[in-house]
């Protein structure tokens, strides 16, 4: 067998995260063109119709099992665990956005 030369150190464990960070910046600039407020006040639906806000960044995952572009994550609304999505903020009456922001998660698991 032949000995193989060390390699050079160089940016390869670096191009992974930095791979993932910009596909998570990606998703989020095309989650927000298409008129979706992700970030610490995100309004969300439960399969059953609830809203609520809860936090919803790309990538980040504190109280939910990811699934795309929905989670597996408890609705304090119902007291159940549900599928939820996130909703466009013209899709929503006034009503429905103040009686989602009076229902909020919990903020750590």
């Amino acid at each position: 067998m032949q000995d193989t030369p060390p390699r050079p150190p160089g940016n390869r464990s670096v191009l992974g995260p930095l791979l993932v960070v910009g596909v998570i910046a990606g998703a989020t600039l095309v989650a927000r063109r298409l008129g979706y407020g992700l970030g610490s006040r995100t309004i969300v639906r439960c399969r059953m119709g609830h809203l609520f806000t809860t936090i919803w960044i790309p990538g980040v995952k504190l109280n939910a099992l990811d699934l795309g572009v929905a989670r597996i994550q408890r609705c304090p609304v119902g007291r159940h665990w549900s599928l939820v999505t996130p909703v466009r903020d013209s899709d929503l009456t006034t009503e429905e956005r103040e009686l989602a922001r009076t229902h909020r998660d919990s903020r750590i698991f």
